[in-house]
C-alpha cells in the first residue's frame, strides 16, 4: 500500500506497510510487552538489547507465543554502537518509523541526593538521558526521509515536579534516576518543537508502577497495563498529540 503525502509542497512516497519499530530494552519487562503489542498490530518490531544472549532468549519466548520480533544488539550508552545500529537498520529495512526509548537503569535506589556518588549519577545519565538523546539524533534523519515518525520516551512520574497518585515527583530518594527522567521530559519538549514540520511526533509516557524487575513484584499494574500508553503513542494517527507527557492515555503533569 502506498500513500502520497503533499506536505511542504513536496510529493513523498510513504510506504505504509510494514512500519519498522525499534524498542530499546525490549528483551524484558515493559519493553518486551511494548514489542509484543506493537508486533500484534502488524508492525515489524526490532528489540534493542545490549546482551545478545538475553535478546535471543526474548525473541524465542515471543516466538513461542506466536509473536515475531527481531533482535538488534546495541549499547544505548555508547554513541558508536547507536550509529552502527542505525546504519544496519537503514541497510536492512530502509526506514525507521517508530522509536520507543525504553531502556533505562536505576542505580541509586533508596539513596539520598546528599549521598549519591558522582560516578553513579554519570552512569545513570549516560543510559537514561544521553542514550535517549543519541538515539533520537540518529533516528530522526531516517524518519525525516519518509516524513513520518513516532518517538516515545518512556519516562516516569518520579521525575515530575508535581505529585500524582502517590508518586512523589522530585521528592525522596533515588535522585539520579529521578533527575534523568526530568531531563528526558525536557528533551521530549525540545525535540517535538524541532521536528514539528517533519511529520514526526514525540511524546513521553509514564507507565506507572508496574510489576517488573524495576517496579517490583508488589506493584499494582501488569506489564500489559504499563505498556498501553507507550503503544498508543507509538501508533498515533496524524491528528494525535505531540510534545506531551501522558499516563493512562491522559495528559500528566510535568
Amino acid at each position: 500500500m502506498e500513500k502520497y503525502d503533499q506536505s511542504n509542497g513536496e510529493t513523498r512516497l510513504n510506504n505504509l506497510l510494514p512500519r519498522i519499530a525499534l524498542v530499546t530494552g525490549g528483551n524484558r519487562g515493559i519493553g518486551l510487552e511494548i514489542a509484543r503489542q506493537l508486533s500484534l498490530k502488524g508492525i515489524r518490531v526490532l528489540i534493542g538489547c545490549r546482551d545478545a544472549e538475553k535478546g535471543t532468549f526474548a525473541v524465542d519466548q515471543l516466538s513461542k507465543d506466536g509473536v515475531t520480533v527481531e533482535l538488534e544488539v546495541v549499547d544505548v550508552s555508547c554513541r558508536d554502537s547507536i550509529d552502527e545500529l542505525m546504519k544496519r537498520v537503514k541497510t536492512k529495512y530502509g526506514r525507521l518509523d517508530v522509536l520507543v526509548n525504553n531502556a533505562g537503569v536505576i542505580l541509586d535506589r533508596g539513596i539520598s541526593v546528599l549521598d549519591v556518588k558522582e560516578p553513579v549519577m554519570k552512569e545513570t545519565l549516560e543510559t537514561n538521558y544521553f542514550g535517549v538523546l543519541n538515539l533520537i539524533q540518529a533516528a530522526v534523519p531516517l524518519m525525516k526521509e519518509h516524513h513520518y515518525g513516532r518517538i516515545v520516551n518512556v519516562s516516569s512520574g518520579v521525575g515530575s515536579f508535581q505529585v500524582h497518585q502517590g508518586l512523589l515527583g522530585l521528592k525522596g530518594k533515588s535522585s539520579a534516576y529521578r533527575i534523568s527522567k526530568t531531563m528526558v521530559n525536557a528533551l521530549t519538549c525540545l525535540v517535538a518543537h524541532e521536528v514539528a514540520d517533519m511529520g514526526i511526533k514525540v511524546n513521553s509516557a509514564c507507565p506507572g508502577s508496574v510489576r517488573t524487575d524495576m517496579g517490583g513484584s508488589d506493584a499494582p499494574l501488569s506489564a500489559a497495563e504499563g505498556a498501553d500508553t507507550a503503544v498508543w503513542l507509538a501508533t498515533l494517527d496524524e491528528n494525535g498529540p505531540t510534545g506531551g507527557f501522558f499516563r493512562n492515555r491522559m495528559t500528566a503533569e510535568w
